[in-house]
């Protein structure tokens, strides 16, 4: 496992892991401190509830629109003006909500800062395959890239929201989202001009063959069948958070809430990373339906937990399937979609989480303010049953790769032109 993170970090080279980091961490404080910031500015937590769903809609219908924008013109222009954008959205939306503006300015504010949202996190996804199959990686060093781009994104989810609340607890979350708009503009315009951009860049006019064309506009129904998986998967996080939320606060403890889903978000990440030392023997396809079933059967206790103790247990442990899951999909993804619409299905999966997410809070919060915690987490075992049906319902294979034509424009070699 060590020699294989070790031949991933020498393929994507010292800086770009630490771009795309740096570049995806404002994403995660933003959500979290949208809501905290509004609802301190305009002491309501409804308007704060709105300014944080618009901000998730911005993401989730404009997300797929900038990955189809990077397949076909390359990440560096799309990422460079939606990473200064975005900036200069956040910082408006702060200054909205210290001016004390009224919600028909402060929804749109948001809005406007989630539609601009450079999706590194999913275009990072992207430009490491296509820097791993360019170089004739094999499919066992691209599943490692894999798992270490979701381990970053754990992290990062991880991270932002802590770093959301210690500026709110020392200063202000205005504070936390002025910091967040000066990193994504400093370290997203460095993801957009770093030279691997050019790794997943669309071939030149005129070396693509005419199949290879057809083959980019086409998906076959199983990458379909994977954006509503990652769209349930969000509904578990969505539901999970409310179901926390509502448990820690019943128990007297509300603060703990930040705490436990961060340690669900640490051990995924653990979890994640140890992806690579499995056999090559044990498939995407049974990893899928071993994380699917992992799910579902460590997401039942949660209907039964009723002490602080006893949620960080289980918590934590139902992480230990979240990320395998997750980087599963992502592989499932790279293989069933062609290489000239990787970037907007990466960014379709990234989006089905979060609007999924959006949708089960706001769903299984309002269940849970009238049931308690357990129907808020009964949401998230009913989308943990549903991802494990479509694992058993729907088979995913390779796309067509008759064109011979990776996102960088050079013909596959080795192992990477098989299949």
């Amino acid at each position: 496992m060590l020699r294989t993170y070790r031949d991933t970090l020498s393929l994507l080279g010292p800086a770009l892991p630490v771009l795309s980091f740096l570049g995806r961490l404002p994403t995660a404080m933003c959500q979290l401190g949208s809501v905290l910031l509004v609802a301190e500015t305009s002491g309501s937590l409804a308007t704060a509830g709105l300014a944080g769903g618009a901000l998730a809609a911005g993401q989730t219908v404009a997300g797929p629109l900038l990955g189809r924008l990077a397949d076909r013109r390359g990440q560096r222009g799309p990422v460079l003006a939606a990473s200064l954008a975005n900036a200069l959205a956040v910082a408006a939306l702060v200054l909205a909500a210290v001016a004390e503006a009224p919600t028909g300015l402060l929804v749109p504010s948001a809005l406007l800062a989630g539609a601009t949202v450079p999706q590194i996190g999913p275009l990072a996804r992207t430009r490491s395959v296509a820097l791993a199959r360019r170089a004739g990686a094999d499919d066992r060093t691209v599943g490692a890239v894999l798992s270490f781009e979701g381990a970053l994104d754990e992290v990062s989810f991880v991270l932002g929201p802590a770093l959301v609340g210690l500026a709110a607890a020392l200063a202000h979350p205005g504070a936390a989202l002025l910091g967040a708009a000066l990193l994504l503009a400093l370290c997203g315009t460095g993801f957009a001009l770093h030279p691997t951009a050019s790794a997943a860049a669309p071939p030149p006019d005129g070396t693509a063959t005419r199949t290879g064309a057809a083959e980019r506009t086409r998906l076959p129904g199983s990458a379909y069948a994977l954006r509503v998986t990652m769209v349930l998967q969000g509904a578990m996080f969505g539901a999970s958070q409310a179901g926390i939320t509502a448990l820690t606060a019943g128990l007297g403890a509300p603060a703990q809430a930040g705490l436990v889903y961060a340690a669900m978000g640490v051990m995924s990440a653990a979890v994640g990373l140890s992806l690579a030392a499995l056999p090559a023997t044990i498939g995407l396809a049974l990893r899928r339906r071993a994380a699917t079933a992992g799910l579902v059967l460590l997401s039942l206790p949660l209907l039964a937990v009723d002490s602080l103790t006893g949620l960080y247990v289980v918590v934590t442990v139902l992480g230990a399937a979240y990320a395998p899951h997750l980087i599963t999909v992502f592989a499932l993804t790279e293989r069933a979609v062609p290489a000239g619409r990787l970037a907007e299905s990466m960014a379709f999966l990234t989006s089905g989480i979060v609007g999924g997410q959006a949708l089960a809070l706001a769903l299984s919060g309002r269940l849970a303010e009238r049931h308690g915690a357990p129907a808020a987490f009964a949401v998230a075992v009913g989308a943990a049953v549903a991802c494990a049906a479509l694992s058993w319902t729907v088979r995913t294979g390779r796309a067509p790769r008759g064109a011979g034509v990776t996102p960088g424009g050079a013909a596959p070699s080795g192992s990477a032109a098989r299949g």
